[in-house]
């Protein structure tokens, strides 16, 4: 008998070495057979806390359990791997019924999940930090990405003549298959980029220039936002989130962002993964 399985069920009662000879003889793996142990002496314990037993579990038994793991912030594959360990106990005490119909969380499949961006507290921390660096172009190049959603690359592709910054600014992007769109800037990005480039004592064409005076790089200009700990992605998806909490119609996100498909913008009218957590933390509430 493997060492370690037996390190595990120790103490535990002849319960857990009948339900391990059980698995072993039907010929599971050493291994799996020793995480079922560990989780069903972990239910256990916690089923005697409150005067239950794991060789009288009950169905109900195992709903509050899940609602425990929910409480706990476990995540709902851990909880799906844990309640099929249930059930390999269901059928080891010959009573299925304990498992059927029982409530838990599922995991939601990536296309029905808003793209993770900042909220409020994240987005004011990067702007209040980058403007603490003093970095002229660094400063622009934030509030540019924040303020206009643009992607990496478009913002690197861009000349000063793409950038009207008088009223109502706006900025010319060439996008993904060379769809050109007109892209407002608010007031905040177009002081921002002002101040930029009247500290700028050169002729390059480039709206952004590297520390060695060349057109800034799609990677240096990431690199700038990772120094803060985001993505440019992140600032983008930010962007349309907030357009969509604010009313903007999905239409004219779509527009804005420069989608192929408006089926990628209708992903920001959905959950974020973060509320999603929320509503499941509250499922059984």
């Amino acid at each position: 008998m493997n060492k370690s399985v037996m390190k595990v069920i120790e103490g535990n009662g002849d319960f857990f070495t009948r339900f391990e000879s059980n698995q072993l003889d039907k010929g599971k793996a050493e291994g799996t057979v020793e995480v079922y142990v560990r989780e069903l002496k972990r239910l256990d314990e916690w089923l005697k806390q409150s005067g239950g037993d794991i060789e009288s579990i009950t169905r109900f038994d195992v709903q509050a359990y899940m609602n425990h793991l929910v409480s706990m912030n476990k995540a709902a594959t851990t909880i799906d791997r844990i309640f099929g360990t249930i059930s390999v106990l269901a059928k080891h005490i010959g009573r299925p019924s304990i498992v059927e119909d029982i409530r838990r969380p599922r995991k939601q499949s990536v296309t029905a999940i808003a793209p993770k961006s900042l909220d409020r507290n994240q987005i004011n921390g990067l702007l209040r930090d980058v403007e603490r660096d003093g970095n002229l172009r660094n400063i622009a190049i934030i509030y540019t990405l924040a303020f206009t959603g643009l992607r990496i690359g478009e913002l690197a592709s861009l000349n000063k003549s793409n950038v009207d910054l008088r009223r109502n600014g706006r900025i010319k992007v060439i996008g993904k298959g060379n769809k050109e769109r007109n892209v407002p800037i608010p007031k905040e990005a177009r002081y921002h980029l002002d101040r930029y480039l009247e500290s700028r004592q050169d002729d390059n064409e480039a709206l952004f220039l590297s520390n060695y005076n060349k057109p800034i790089s799609k990677r240096s200009a990431q690199r700038i936002i990772e120094k803060y700990g985001y993505h440019a992605h992140e600032l983008r998806h930010t962007y349309c989130r907030n357009l969509i909490r604010k009313g903007v119609d999905i239409v004219t996100v779509s527009q804005l962002a420069g989608h192929e498909s408006i089926e990628v913008t209708r992903r920001y009218a959905m959950a974020s993964e973060q509320e999603i957590e929320l509503q499941v933390n509250n499922l059984f509430e």
